[in-house]
C-alpha cells in the first residue's frame, strides 16, 4: 500500500507540470491549445535518444524544455502571424509533431536499466542514496514540481507576467500600454509546452521508455487537474493557481489508480479518464464555458 501510495503521488507531481502548462493556456490566455498531446511525447523522445546515446541526463531537461518551447513557438506563429484560428493552430502543430516524434524516436524506444536518469545518476545518489528507488522519485519530483511551482508564481508578479495574464483577461489593456498581445499570446504558448515537455522528459525517465501514443489524452487531463483545483479552492482567495492544479493532478491520478486497483483493465485507461473529466465537469457545474471560449 505504501508503494501504492508513493506511485500515485510521484505520478500526480510530474504530471502537475501538464496542469500548469495548461493552466496557463486555457484559465490565464483562454487558448484551447491541443499541441500539449504532441509537445509531452515530443519531450519523452528527445529524452529518450539523448539518454540511450549516453547524454547526461540531467542535460535532457533543458534541451526537452526548449523542444517544447518551439513546439508552442510554432502554434503560436501559426495563430499570430497567419491568422488560423486557435484550435485549428494547435491541431496543426500536433499533427505535425505526431510525425516529428516518430522521425525522432520511431514508435517506441526503451531505455536500458544500466542507463543512468535523474533518479539515479550521480548527485541524487550522493543527495537521496539512502531512500528507495521510489523515495528518491517522489522526492526529485516534489522538487522539480515545487520549484516550477515557486517560478511560475514569481514569474505572475512581474510586468511581463502582469501582461501575460491581461492578455486573456483584457487584450485592449494590452494594446493601451503599447504592447503587442499577439507577442504575449506567443510567449504563453511557448511557456507551456516548455513545461509540458519537461513532463514528458521526466515521465520518460521514471518509467524508462517512449512511445508514440503517450501523449493522447493529455489534453484531457490537464484540463480536468485544473477544474478540479480551481472548483475545490475558488472560495479560498489566497490559494494560488499553481497550488491548486498541483492538488487537482495529485486527486486526478489518484482517481485512476484507484479504479485500476478495482480491477478496471489498464487498457481502458484513457476511458476511465474520459468518463473522470465528464464527472469532473457536470459535479463542478463548469460545462468548460468558464475555461474555454474557443
Amino acid at each position: 500500500m505504501t508503494d501504492l501510495i508513493l506511485s500515485t503521488l510521484t505520478q500526480g507531481l510530474i504530471y502537475a507540470l501538464i496542469s500548469f502548462g495548461v493552466y496557463i493556456t486555457y484559465t490565464i490566455l483562454d487558448f484551447p491549445d491541443l499541441t500539449v498531446d504532441g509537445s509531452f511525447p515530443l519531450g519523452a523522445a528527445v529524452t529518450a535518444v539523448l539518454l540511450t546515446r549516453g547524454v547526461n541526463p540531467y542535460l535532457t531537461l533543458p534541451l526537452a524544455i526548449a523542444a517544447g518551447a518551439l513546439a508552442g513557438l510554432a502554434t503560436g506563429l501559426i495563430h499570430v502571424k497567419l491568422r488560423v484560428r486557435n484550435l485549428l493552430a494547435g491541431i496543426i502543430t500536433q499533427t505535425a509533431l505526431f510525425s516529428i516524434n516518430l522521425q525522432i524516436a520511431g514508435s517506441n524506444l526503451t531505455v536500458e536499466r544500466g542507463t543512468d536518469t535523474i533518479f539515479t545518476a550521480g548527485p541524487t545518489m550522493a543527495a537521496l542514496g539512502g531512500m528507495s528507488l521510489l523515495g528518491r522519485k517522489l522526492a526529485v519530483a516534489a522538487a522539480l514540481t515545487i520549484l516550477i511551482k515557486l517560478a511560475l508564481d514569481l514569474y505572475f508578479r512581474t510586468k511581463s507576467g502582469l501582461l501575460l495574464r491581461a492578455a486573456g483577461d483584457n487584450a485592449v489593456l494590452v494594446t493601451a500600454l503599447a504592447r503587442d498581445k499577439g507577442r504575449m499570446k506567443i510567449l504563453g504558448l511557448v511557456l507551456s509546452n516548455a513545461l509540458v515537455a519537461l513532463a514528458g522528459c521526466i515521465v520518460c525517465q521514471e518509467q524508462r521508455s517512449f512511445s508514440a501514443t503517450m501523449g493522447t489524452g493529455q489534453v484531457v487531463f490537464g484540463l480536468a487537474t485544473v477544474i478540479i483545483g480551481i472548483t475545490l479552492f475558488r472560495r479560498m482567495s489566497f490559494v494560488r493557481g499553481t497550488t491548486a492544479v498541483i492538488v487537482g493532478s495529485i486527486l486526478y491520478k489518484a482517481c485512476i489508480q484507484a479504479a485500476i486497483t478495482m480491477g478496471l483493465p489498464a487498457n481502458l485507461l484513457k476511458l476511465i479518464t474520459a468518463v473522470l473529466f465528464l464527472l469532473v465537469l457536470v459535479f463542478s457545474g463548469r460545462k468548460g464555458e468558464e475555461i474555454i471560449h474557443a
